[in-house]
């Protein structure tokens, strides 16, 4: 299904960077022992194989190179310093680029059907994965591991289809840091220059005030002993009986849902098309489980997790161009699964979200009490969906030059069964929603999802 073209390193020019170092904040070393992010944009190219290699392929290096320059992190290593003894007395890690760094890219071609891959019906989720790049294994380098942090795969489907698939590590950056940088990438390669605004290029300083404690808490978690040489980040494999599925909830969806949630939970304080929408899906995809014959007990919990960038939210803001992770978790407290069974599924799940955002925005003072126990809460035995994208980032916008995306799809929430969450393609106030399922879960699902919205539960009296 795959042919590998070319493997190939992308360095910024020569003399460029030089020699730099990025410090980490707590909000980087949450992510540490966290599994790669991945995603893959598909695009219309109906074009040959040979005209792929000659024209495309030479002006994404050359677009990525001059890219670099500005980003060096993305071509650079998380550096880690053991401490095996979890001593107070320990090195922080960093992100650091030394001239010469680059990042792996791939060129390849597939034999996959493109106009399949890009539906939104029910698809097996390993067939995404070799359009998939993985990260390279850690190298020990004195008394430091060094970990890559950016990979990229483009692969051709001949006369159909281009697909840019990419992977980091978190702890390089969060979600809006991660567009910047496709925005300028995109900006080179479409137009042919450097076509830079200042408003797109990163800010590196650390501007966020924090205390000082959540550093030693995070950057010395009893897990980083197993980062050693040869440490691999987590890597998406088959075969899986999973399958991967696109539902859209249009704007009249998510203002019949708030309108339905103002009027059965008027003191409600946070209503939002993420909270109904969130809280749709959650209650769907526990009635689904029902549905198939997963069996509730009556003690069984389950709660939500959704991230929050805090980069607007500070006292003052933070610059929008904030190099980095600046996002916190918000998780809501457990609640029984049967209740989100019941028919009123949604007003429960849309209660407990909408609540639990409306007290972690309160402050960051409170955000930051509450980091000291994040990891706790994070690993705590207890069913958890999460979410991976915002619908405030336009990921149909990153444009190389032919137009754009005809689809986009986040294989990394296979992981652990998130659910990804982005704006639409052509109506940008519509709701995109990826689910990963089990194929039985995912044929229920589709049912239930169905029902709940022709059935308008939602509009009852």
């Amino acid at each position: 299904m795959l042919n590998v073209l070319e493997n190939c390193r992308v360095s910024p020019p020569p003399a460029t960077v030089g020699d730099r170092s990025l410090p980490l904040t707590f909000f980087d070393a949450i992510w540490i022992l966290f599994f790669p992010i991945s995603q893959i944009f598909f695009y219309e190219f109906p074009h040959s194989k040979s005209h792929f290699l000659e024209t495309i392929v030479p002006n994404l290096k050359h677009s990525l190179s001059i890219t670099l320059q500005h980003f060096f992190p993305f071509a650079g290593n998380l550096i880690v310093y053991p401490n095996p003894n979890h001593s107070t007395d320990f090195k922080k890690p960093e992100i650091r680029y030394v001239e010469g760094d680059s990042v792996a890219v791939s060129f390849a071609e597939s034999s996959l059907d493109f106009d399949d891959l890009i539906g939104n019906h029910p698809r097996s989720c390993d067939m995404f994965y070799p359009l998939v790049p993985a990260l390279g294994r850690a190298k020990k380098i004195s008394n430091y591991v060094a970990v890559p942090l950016f990979s990229v795969q483009v692969t051709c489907f001949p006369n159909k289809g281009i697909s840019i698939g990419l992977t980091n590590h978190h702890t390089l950056c969060d979600a809006s840091s991660r567009f910047n940088f496709l925005k300028v990438w995109t900006s080179i390669a479409k137009h042919g220059i450097e076509f830079l605004a200042s408003e797109s290029l990163p800010l590196y300083d650390r501007v966020i005030k924090y205390p000082n404690t959540l550093d030693e808490i995070y950057m010395n978690q009893p897990g980083m002993v197993v980062i050693d040489e040869g440490y691999q980040p987590a890597q998406l494999v088959g075969p899986t009986d999973k399958v991967r599925a696109t539902f859209v909830l249009t704007q009249a969806h998510t203002n019949r849902l708030k309108n339905f949630l103002k009027t059965k939970v008027p003191t409600l304080e946070y209503v939002s098309s993420f909270v109904v929408s969130c809280a749709f899906i959650w209650s769907c995809t526990a009635k689904s489980r029902a549905r198939v014959g997963e069996h509730e007990d009556e003690d069984d919990v389950e709660r939500f997790i959704c991230a929050v960038d805090w980069k607007s939210r500070f006292d003052p803001p933070i610059p929008q161009t904030y190099f980095g992770n600046c996002v916190g978790a918000c998780i809501s407290p457990t609640i029984k699964s049967r209740l989100l069974v019941d028919e009123n599924g949604f007003l429960v799940a849309a209660e407990v979200l909408g609540k639990a955002l409306s007290e972690t925005l309160k402050s960051k003072d409170r955000m930051f009490k509450e980091a000291e126990t994040l990891m706790e809460k994070a690993f705590e035995p207890v069913r958890a969906i999460g979410v991976s994208g915002t619908p405030k980032i336009r990921v149909y916008d990153v444009d190389f030059g032919w137009g754009k995306p005809k689809k986009h799809e986040t294989p990394s929430i296979d992981y652990n069964g998130s659910i990804s969450v982005n704006s639409c393609r052509d109506s940008p106030g519509d709701i995109e929603i990826g689910l990963c399922l089990p194929a039985k879960q995912m044929d229920a699902y589709i049912s239930i999802h169905k029902e709940e919205l022709q059935g308008t539960f939602y509009d009852k009296e």
